[in-house]
């Protein structure tokens, strides 16, 4: 019978002796042990003085970054104020809005959306606050709901460049939510000075956001809705009217008949005033 030798391990699994070698010194093994022996106290009299061993240094702390903080609502809201004030014209209004940095809402959007339409407009629709299609537009009411919106004014004869378009707030909120009371107040003086500027005859308050914040209404949309009230704007009365969202309509379909009301409503109103000149 012929014996066979054991296969070696380095052959079984494939290892260089370097290999292992490398292996064990990775592990900490830094003396090799043979058939003689060693006195390694003697060996270490004998060696070279170690160099000295640094002191370990202090832990590098990195530079601490101030980060501008938020301003409070309160003083946000000075600040718009002031800031809404300066404007002279639409233009510095936008510019000036640009360079805002009191709404945080500012950062998490994709630009400003300011306005649409004709500034010399007789009537200036104001929605809530821009949505997906209008954040990447930079201009209000583009998505379906601004859609819904042409769709209405045509049916009174009316399009895009015979009215002026706007939200209480320029910045679209994260995943479209209701934009909070803190935001809306820091938006409020931008929105009131972009009424004052535009100067229109008749107003439009499109869903509870907006009727609740520029007319003080304390109801529910479906019952403000249809309504003449008044928006003090300096030292002129301007007709506002209450009116469903269009996004609302696109949820509640049967809620159009009344729309198609206001619609007639604020039709007749603007009939009225170019019959009187």
């Amino acid at each position: 019978m012929t014996l066979t030798r054991p296969q070696d391990p380095i052959d079984r699994f494939g290892y260089s002796p370097e290999q292992i070698l490398r292996w064990w010194a990775e592990a900490g093994v830094d003396a090799v042990l043979d058939e003689e022996p060693h006195n390694r106290f003697a060996e270490a009299a004998t060696a070279a003085p170690a160099a000295p061993v640094p002191p370990p240094s202090a832990p590098r702390i990195a530079p601490r970054i101030e980060q501008a903080a938020a301003a409070p609502p309160d003083e946000a809201a000075r600040s718009a104020r002031e800031i809404a004030a300066q404007a002279r014209s639409l233009d510095e209004l936008k510019e000036l809005l640009e360079t805002f940095e009191g709404c945080g809402l500012k950062a998490t959007a994709t630009q400003l959306a300011f306005a649409d339409g004709s500034p010399d407009a007789r009537v200036m629709l104001v929605g809530e606050a821009p949505g997906g299609e209008e954040d990447k537009a930079g201009k209000p009411f583009v998505g379906r709901a601004g859609q819904l919106l042409d769709r209405m004014l045509a049916a009174i004869g009316l399009d895009r460049g015979k009215v002026y378009i706007a939200n209480v707030v320029p910045w679209r909120p994260p995943g479209n939510r209701t934009p909070t009371l803190q935001e809306t107040a820091i938006c409020l003086p931008f929105i009131e000075r972009q009424i004052e500027l535009v100067g229109p005859d008749l107003l439009v308050c499109l869903g509870a956001s907006s009727a609740q914040t520029l007319l003080g209404v304390k109801d529910g949309i479906t019952r403000a809705r249809g309504k003449w009230r008044e928006y003090r704007c300096g030292d002129k009365i301007i007709r506002a009217l209450p009116m469903l969202h269009p996004a609302y309509l696109l949820r509640q379909p049967a809620q159009k008949r009344a729309a198609w009301r206001d619609l007639r409503a604020l039709a007749g109103a603007l009939a009225e005033i170019e019959k009187s000149e």
